[in-house]
């Protein structure tokens, strides 16, 4: 594009854009935080109560989406059409995603146990290709493209909004609309949701149109990432990389259990459980995202990422020992600040690092190592924790464990690892 085309169009990052981003960014959320939370649920509830069948589907799903970001993502990022490179995976991917949503809760149909397990991971890796390729891939390497070092933080702080909003309203207010309608009702809504928006927002985008594709082909994109060369010139992004999975690592040993300790072990009926997650998530992600995002430009990436590792471990085990609403309440706010923290510190200073021609296949390495590196070993370790010093249960007639709070101190310990490879990263003007 000449440079007199490229001055007279209006600016990639304004006020409609800002609209459309924030839509696709609550709905991806929204979608994301019922497949990681109440596919898991309804897997323990109505298909069977084994931790492990969670495990397999969290880990397997990883995969999955980890796969479909990286070659979704490098595709996108020598795709050239007049929709742009971006838009056409995030307008497909969108109502794919929401169509698989509503479909998942038909896996209880199948027996025996064992088929109705395995297609539960079926739709649900389905749905992981498609969100991963529209969210992981393209929306990520879109925000890189029409952001700078000086305003990412606050983008980013601002999309972290969408995050907690939709977490407010999925673990805030899925118990309630569970019980008033049933599983099927609240899969369909959230599906329609995210199809809708999708549909509606995206052609709403701007993209920059480049003529000129990157050199070489697919497979040698690819591979190049990996010459040594390559790892040298890139080396801080991969230093971040490995923090990023020791600290997530420990945040999927509890998490996905999460909303079944509090049930089963805390024995908090789904609607004060979601009140909980509720008030923690007012105080200690919307309230926080945004201020958080300003922080991070103005003080920069590494800080925050130091001081929300040390807060993180801090407020897990302050979760651990909690029993009570109140202290329930207080210990959820003094782990989930610090993990909106780190989310905005490490992926603002992920895109930064992103180089300009590998934005999507970059965005595929960013969740190879916070997805598939981290929501294997997780889940599988806090599913054996679960197992090895949970509470036998019996659930619908199936023999089962209950969870315990050595999820959450295992956690602690986990999150602290994270500040080694960061603090071998030279501090700079912007990080």
């Amino acid at each position: 594009m000449s440079s007199k085309n490229r001055a007279s169009q209006p600016p990639l990052l304004n006020r409609t854009t800002w609209i459309m981003l924030l839509l696709l960014g609550l709905a991806g959320q929204l979608a994301w935080a019922v497949e990681n939370q109440y596919f898991n649920t309804f897997m323990y509830d109505k298909i069977t109560p084994d931790p492990q069948a969670v495990s397999w589907m969290v880990a397997i799903t990883a995969v999955v989406s980890t796969v479909s970001t990286i070659f979704m993502g490098t595709l996108s990022d020598r795709t050239r059409t007049r929709w742009g490179k971006r838009r056409p995976y995030l307008f497909i991917g969108y109502i794919a995603w929401g169509i698989l949503t509503a479909a998942f809760p038909s896996a209880a149909a199948f027996q025996p146990v064992a088929l109705g397990v395995f297609v539960a991971i079926l739709f649900d890796s389905l749905l992981s290709f498609f969100a991963a390729s529209a969210s992981d891939g393209a929306f990520s390497a879109y925000i890189a493209e029409i952001t700078t070092s000086a305003n990412r933080g606050r983008v980013v702080g601002a999309l972290e909004i969408m995050k907690w909003i939709a977490f407010l309203i999925i673990y805030g207010g899925a118990g309630m609309i569970i019980d008033a309608v049933g599983y099927l009702p609240f899969f369909y809504i959230f599906g329609a949701i995210t199809g809708l928006i999708g549909l509606i927002c995206v052609p709403f985008l701007r993209e920059e149109l480049d003529p000129e594709k990157p050199a070489g082909s697919y497979w040698q994109q690819i591979v190049s990432t990996f010459q040594l060369s390559s790892l040298r010139q890139n080396r801080d992004f991969f230093k971040l990389m490995l923090s990023l999975t020791l600290f997530m690592v420990g945040i999927n040993v509890f998490f996905p259990y999460l909303m079944i300790y509090l049930q089963h072990y805390i024995r908090l009926s789904i609607t004060d459980s979601s009140i909980l997650v509720g008030i923690s998530i007012l105080v200690g992600g919307i309230a926080m995202a945004y201020p958080i995002g300003l922080m991070v430009d103005r003080w920069g990436r590494r800080p925050v990422a130091l001081l929300a590792v040390a807060l993180e471990a801090v407020g897990l085990l302050v979760f651990s020992f909690s029993n009570s609403l109140v202290m329930l309440v207080i210990g959820g706010i003094l782990w989930l600040a610090p993990f909106a923290a780190w989310t905005i510190a490490t992926t603002t200073w992920a895109r930064d690092l992103f180089p300009e021609e590998k934005r999507g296949q970059f965005a595929g390495y960013y969740v190879l190592f916070n997805v598939a590196f981290t929501m294997i070993p997780g889940p599988l370790l806090g599913g054996w924790l679960a197992t090895q010093f949970g509470i036998p249960t019996i659930l619908d007639g199936k023999a089962g464990f209950i969870p315990t709070p050595i999820l959450f101190q295992a956690a602690a310990a986990m999150v602290l690892l994270a500040a080694l490879p960061i603090l071998s990263i030279r501090p700079s003007k912007t990080r």
